[in-house]
């Protein structure tokens, strides 16, 4: 019966129709050609085969049949895959089992409950009525309310849990959907995340509710304003991480792509009312800065980036870090400006929609846009101001992915400055880009309360990379930080880092022994002063495994640090190597939940319901260490 199913389901979808629908497609004879959505690749490898109903990409060698590529591109299990193409085929599925549901396909039954049980909530009581009432305030109209499915959330503590709990889900899996709080002391009893808040549910590309962002507003007979957050969100679940979700990317992904053009801004209203102005190339990071991961899901439909965010380029911002990426990936970028006393799109397109096309079609280059900003901030003609304007623009300049393009700059910033070619491109030398991504970009994760990429393993081993360089040239600027470091933190690490920092702290600790027992003072242990003497205690330690030249490959590596400790680093502070050694964590974590995710899927395939149960728990658990 399955089989049959199956069947019909190939049989009524075609195979460009599918994947058109996630990455762009260009007519080569009788095939389609396009980038590939799995490894990163700047020519095109590839293929779609109508005549076969296949895919295959020649450069990462992945390739089968439509299931396969929903399976690979959405990260699901075959039954889930199957279940959104029946839908796009129009195909009805024989019922299942309720017990042979995995928890993944709950959790969306959850989530498609809840946002029905919060539409209907807007339309019926004097709150709800009056929730309505502000969105059409605001501008969203009926049919945006009804397209975006926006709700409202009762103001009780178990309303929707109730409700949920009826239709036959218990409270664990309510609260592994994100939609209750377990109550502090007591894992067995719950209460509702989203209360008395208008909902906005996110989607993901097949138009399935993973997650809500809940927003206040002012009821009727409200007093004295209570300070709270103007929105809330769904935690990361196993269904929803909101670096790997673009809000309203399900409705603007063939608009993107028939302009080759995205419009990114910052919140819900501002992409409602980007749609409801004809604007519907238009989505939103949910809540967070651009992520790697939000990158490589929009070059699946174009490179040509316009931004409408909040922008200082004064501050070491989440802006500038998502820009940073979106650079380094070869994005074309352009800045929407507004002008003063508009805060956001939405506020400019309720005042004349006409005015936002303008500031649309007006959108400037990002280097325009940092050589404007900069040369509008500091005064061209003082030795201080070139200084100050080159601080900014270089490392702009630096992170073109383009030689000519990079070449062209500089020329264009001799000219401004009056200042040589060479001079310029002797400092462009100095700019050092690892330097750059430490100094801007994993710090103001911090200070979002952001975690490291989890999708991509490269991208994870190189903010590991990033952060153990930190935490060593730190602690080689005054060994004392190591105090900072736990020991059962120390697995967090590197063999090399991890090796290194032990073998520091049984020197710095031989070294205070040795003070004590002398009765003097213990002299600060630091890279400019006795490095050769840590160098050489760790090297003689016969622990140390001479296999494969490690002890070779780890006196390079140490050797390089005793150079760069004093010339890159200003920080001498524990806080600082705390923070990484946080992030250390969160990688480790996450790589942990990578590998889960894929046992999961082997589990799923071979049927071994007990495993999977225990694979999932074992995930859940780790979720709560993040």
């Amino acid at each position: 019966m399955l089989d049959s199913q199956i069947e019909e389901v190939k049989n009524k979808l075609n195979v460009v129709d599918v994947v058109g629908g996630y990455i762009k497609l260009t007519k080569t004879g009788a095939n389609y050609r396009g980038v590939c959505p799995f490894h990163s690749e700047k020519k095109p490898s590839f293929f779609v085969s109508p005549a076969r109903q296949m895919w295959k990409c020649f450069g990462c060698g992945a390739g089968s049949s439509i299931f396969d590529f929903v399976m690979k591109i959405e990260g699901l299990e075959f039954g889930d895959a199957l279940k959104i193409l029946a839908q796009k085929a129009g195909v009805e599925l024989k019922k299942e089992n309720p017990q042979l549901r995995t928890e993944r396909q709950r959790l969306y039954e959850i989530c498609q409950l809840a946002c029905l049980f919060f539409e209907k909530q807007l339309v019926s009581g004097n709150i709800g009525k009056s929730a309505k009432e502000y969105l059409l305030k605001r501008g969203i109209t009926e049919e945006s309310i009804k397209k975006w499915r926006i709700g409202y959330s009762p103001d009780t503590w178990q309303g929707l849990s109730d409700f949920l709990v009826g239709k036959g889900y218990n409270r664990k899996e309510i609260v592994k959907a994100g939609l209750a709080v377990t109550k502090e002391g007591n894992r067995s009893d719950s209460y509702d995340r989203f209360r008395g808040r208008i909902i906005f549910p996110v989607f993901d590309l097949n138009f399935q509710p993973v997650g809500f962002g809940a927003r206040v507003f002012e009821k009727p007979g409200d007093g004295a304003k209570i300070e709270t957050a103007k929105y809330i969100n769904t935690p990361q679940t196993l269904l929803y991480d909101k670096s790997n979700i673009l809000y309203g990317l399900n409705n603007a992904k063939l608009s993107i792509r028939k302009k080759n053009q995205c419009v990114v801004t910052e919140g819900y209203t501002d992409v409602i009312l980007c749609h409801q102005a004809g604007f519907e190339n238009t989505v939103a990071a949910s809540g967070t800065a651009l992520t790697p991961q939000h990158l490589n899901i929009l070059k699946r439909y174009s490179e040509n980036l316009l931004l409408a965010f909040d922008m200082d380029i004064a501050g070491d911002s989440a802006t500038k870090r998502g820009i940073n990426l979106a650079q380094e990936r070869g994005f074309n970028i352009k800045i929407i400006e507004t002008y003063s006393g508009a805060k956001d799109p939405a506020d400019i397109i309720l005042e004349d929609p006409k005015n936002w096309e303008k500031l649309v079609s007006e959108a400037r280059s990002i280097m325009d846009y940092y050589f404007d900003s900069a040369f509008f901030a500091f005064n061209k003609d003082t030795a201080e101001g070139k200084k100050e304007i080159g601080k900014i623009v270089l490392p702009v300049i630096k992170r073109l992915p383009n030689k000519i393009e990079q070449s062209y700059w500089v020329q264009k910033l001799s000219q401004k400055l009056d200042i040589a070619e060479e001079a310029i491109l002797e400092e462009l030398r100095k700019v050092k880009f690892d330097a750059i991504t430490q100094k801007t970009d994993f710090k103001h994760a911090f200070d979002r309360g952001e975690s490291s990429p989890l999708s991509r393993e490269a991208s994870a081993g190189q903010r590991k990379k990033l952060l153990e360089e930190k935490i060593i040239s730190l602690v080689l600027k005054n060994p004392e930080n190591l105090n900072s470091i736990e020991d059962s933190q120390y697995p967090f690490f590197s063999d090399k880092t991890r090796i290194f920092l032990e073998g520091l702290k049984k020197f710095v600790g031989e070294q205070k022994l040795q003070a004590a027992e002398e009765e003097s003072h213990y002299a600060e242990v630091s890279a400019g002063r006795d490095f050769k003497a840590i160098f050489a205690g760790i090297m003689s330690d016969n622990n140390l495994s001479e296999e494969a030249g490690f002890k070779l490959d780890l006196k390079i590596f140490l050797a390089a640090f005793s150079l760069r400790a004093e010339v890159e680093y200003e920080e001498d502070g524990c806080e600082e190597i705390k923070l990484c050694v946080l992030q250390l964590k969160n990688i480790n974590i996450k790589e942990k939940l990578n590998k889960i995710s894929k046992d999961i899927k082997e589990a799923e395939k071979a049927q071994d319901h007990q495993k999977v149960n225990n694979l999932i728990e074992e995930f859940n658990k780790l979720i709560k260490e993040l």
